[in-house]
């Protein structure tokens, strides 16, 4: 059985899409209609923009979004689209590009949906005030008991179980520094702030969460055509407005990836495709197990593999 997966925010790379874009027609009118969808040449900042203005998160969401709907759609073309699939799953805003993927939400509306979700969760802590760092060589149960320890009274959270041995802490960020300190004197092989923007996927976040419930309220959400596994629960969600409310959570709650992976292969997942940008979630499923096969496929090329293993 195979899932797809899709990445999250610090996937994004110049370039990312365009040689999809140039190969296949229907990953060309994804793009599209994201331009359309927001009155804004995102493809072109994609394609030649600068990598700071890319990375903004408002603008990060829905170009990363598009690029895996782009893979989709080419993947689609030659036949190996998301019908060889059994399950979807993304890693928080990979959540909606897994949504779209299936059909739950159009393109556009996930394009707009995203815009609104980035600046949002960009103006929900003003700059400095929040943070978030990686602690590596803890599990997700004695990290959480260092956020805890470092909270003393502020907002500090395990934010992000990814894999065994990767925990991101979000919060305050006097508090997360002290995060930090605890995760080394618990015996954390490392433990770095994080280059982020805000902190995310912890309870600074509900001023965002509040926003996208608004938006998401005025959507049209369908069952997905494939289950889709929902970050905050690490289970397949298909009822449409379970996921309206999912989503709103997934702003504030846990991304569950760790437990996602487990969840897949004890549902008979023996390979999954990452799907779009960049390889970081191939890497974070062969650290929760190495026997799950992983293929990332974000161009023409990796698509002519996959083609090329299929026919020996």
């Amino acid at each position: 059985m195979r899932a797809f997966v899709f990445p999250g925010q610090g996937a994004q790379t110049v370039g990312m899409g365009q040689e999809l874009a140039d190969s296949y027609p229907a990953a060309k009118a994804v793009f599209e209609e994201v331009d359309d969808a927001l009155g804004q040449d995102l493809s072109g900042l994609i394609w030649n923009g600068e990598i700071e203005t890319l990375t903004l998160t408002a603008n990060a969401q829905p170009a990363l979004m598009a690029t895996s709907l782009a893979a989709v759609r080419a993947l689609q073309a030659e036949g190996l689209g998301l019908e060889t699939a059994s399950f979807v799953a993304g890693h928080s805003l990979g959540e909606y590009s897994a949504l779209a993927a299936a059909g739950a939400m159009t393109i556009a509306d996930t394009a707009r949906l995203l815009r609104i979700r980035g600046s949002a969760m960009q103006e929900a802590v003003p700059v400095g005030i929040g943070a978030m760092a990686a602690i590596l060589g803890l599990d997700f149960a004695a990290v959480s008991a260092v956020a805890a320890a470092a909270a003393q009274g502020e907002v500090c959270q395990a934010a992000n179980d990814n894999d065994p041995g990767q925990v991101v802490v979000s919060g305050h960020k006097a508090a997360v520094e002290r995060a930090v300190d605890l995760a080394k004197e618990a015996g954390a092989k490392r433990a770095v702030l994080l280059p982020v923007s805000a902190p995310f996927h912890c309870a600074l976040m509900q001023p965002a969460a509040d926003r996208m419930a608004q938006a998401l309220a005025e959507v049209e959400i369908s069952a997905p055509s494939v289950p889709v596994i929902a970050n905050v629960r690490a289970s397949a969600v298909s009822d449409p407005e379970l996921i309206r409310s999912l989503l709103v959570e997934q702003v504030t709650g846990a991304v569950r990836w760790r437990e996602t992976m487990s969840y897949l292969v004890a549902g008979g997942v023996t390979e999954v495709w990452e799907v779009g940008a960049g390889k970081a979630l191939s890497g974070m499923i062969r650290r929760i197990d190495r026997a799950i096969a992983c293929q990332a496929i974000g161009s023409p090329e990796d698509i002519a593999k996959l083609q090329g293993a299929a026919g020996a």
